[in-house]
């Protein structure tokens, strides 16, 4: 199933419009500069991509909600989105979660896109091999966001703790890591089989 030519471009659009505006004055620009390089990098690579490996409607939307997520942290810095503060004091939390739902998205939004990879790249089919096969790669990407939040720190310093998000909390590390597991198990049970519908109807044994 392929998505309409006008809704792909509107959502790129939007997505630039997006980064745009986010981008103007920033709560730390630094921060801002590498919470939205995800956005920077993809964009383009959706673009040139789009027509040899496109991705279904679900993926694309999917994709452009994490954009808007990344890219409001990225403003505003995780620790200070207003979002986060609203949660906090309504359900009377001690920090803002914001970076919370930031990362179950990270688990969420990139599983469906490695499923759809791995469905269309490999023989695995729909199934235990694939759920696993998914969760893993991204639980892997997961820890290698942490090396890089980690290096960043070692890098520059004091100036990473809005980059970091970590608010005081020792096992941040560990709850980002979970959060995007939970995400990525989420996604695999509430959407595998609309993906699979907007592949064709991808068949195959549980074990393959």
């Amino acid at each position: 199933m392929k998505m309409g030519r006008i809704e792909a471009w509107i959502l790129a659009g939007l997505t630039l419009v997006a980064l745009i505006v986010s981008g103007i004055h920033p709560a730390d620009g630094m921060t801002w500069a590498l919470e939205t390089v995800p956005v920077m990098i993809g964009l383009p690579v959706l673009l040139v991509t789009h027509r040899r490996f496109p991705l279904t409607p679900l993926v694309i939307r999917l994709l452009f909600v994490h954009g808007l997520i990344l890219m409001l942290g990225g403003h505003y810095t995780y620790a200070q989105v207003p979002l986060g503060f609203w949660v906090q004091d309504a359900f009377d939390l001690a920090r803002n979660h914001y970076d919370r739902l930031g990362h179950l998205a990270q688990g969420f939004v990139p599983a469906m896109l490695a499923r759809e990879i791995l469905l269309k790249q490999t023989p695995l089919r729909p199934g235990g091999w694939l759920f696993l096969l998914t969760t893993a790669v991204i639980l892997a990407f997961s820890a290698c966001y942490e090396f890089i939040e980690w290096w960043t720190a070692l890098a520059i310093g004091a100036d990473a703790d809005a980059f970091l998000a970590t608010q005081g909390d020792p096992w941040d590390t560990q709850w980002d890591m979970f959060l995007a597991l939970v995400g990525a198990i989420a996604a695999q049970l509430l959407l595998a089989r609309t993906q699979d519908r907007q592949l064709g109807g991808v068949s195959g044994s549980a074990d393959a």
